[in-house]
């Protein structure tokens, strides 16, 4: 059974409006392309998703090597994070099948985000850190919204792709239903994972070579 619960990290610092604001700007765009076609919808998201970690991952692994000091296993959760995600985006693929047309858009989104959020990682590694927090609130609201419509027979609740019955270990018989309540859950540990390490920034309790 899952314990998700949806949660908010109210801004109250400077930081974290722009944090914020940034995270609707992402949202407006999103809505702009895809509204409510959840499963084209779910290809752009994680796309994105699948950034942060491996950037991150690699801001972390460049500082630990320039300061010769160990990273206390954050660059393996921020890459195990990175991989994660690509694997949601792998088994939407399989579901939404978009066309070349939406891939290119897909291709273009993420090479525009590859820069902007790594730019933002230069300038401030906790509102970074704090835009996935936003970013993967508004992920578990959106499959929130999903499951809905499932569960009022206005997205078909079709069999569960290969991908996904392998890589979650779920019966053979699974249905989507399944499939994105587990994808759910991964966003929501994502979500208390980057607060945290956005809140760690903040109070300056950081592995050794990020002081």
């Amino acid at each position: 059974m899952s314990d998700f619960k949806l949660k908010h990290k109210t801004a109250s610092k400077f930081s974290e409006h722009i944090a914020y604001k940034i995270t609707q700007c992402l949202k407006y765009l999103l809505n702009i392309f895809y509204g409510t076609k959840y499963a084209k919808r779910a290809v752009i998201l994680e796309t994105i998703a699948a950034v942060p970690g491996m950037v991150a991952g690699m801001f972390n692994h460049l500082k630990a090597l320039r300061r010769m000091k160990d990273d206390e296993g954050w660059i393996r959760e921020l890459l195990g994070e990175a991989e994660n995600e690509r694997m949601h985006l792998m088994i939407f693929l399989d579901i939404a099948k978009p066309s070349w047309v939406e891939r290119a858009l897909v291709l273009l989104g993420q090479g525009a985000f590859i820069m902007v959020y790594s730019l933002i990682y230069v300038l401030s590694s906790k509102i970074a850190h704090r835009v996935v927090g936003y970013f993967e609130e508004e992920a578990c609201k959106s499959y929130t919204e999903y499951l809905s419509k499932i569960d009022a027979g206005e997205v078909e609740n079709v069999a569960a792709p290969k991908i996904a019955i392998d890589y979650y270990q779920l019966p053979s018989d699974a249905m989507l239903r399944e499939v994105i309540i587990k994808i759910r859950d991964d966003e929501a540990k994502h979500r208390d994972r980057n607060h945290s390490f956005a809140d760690a920034y903040e109070n300056h309790n950081l592995p050794a070579h990020q002081h």
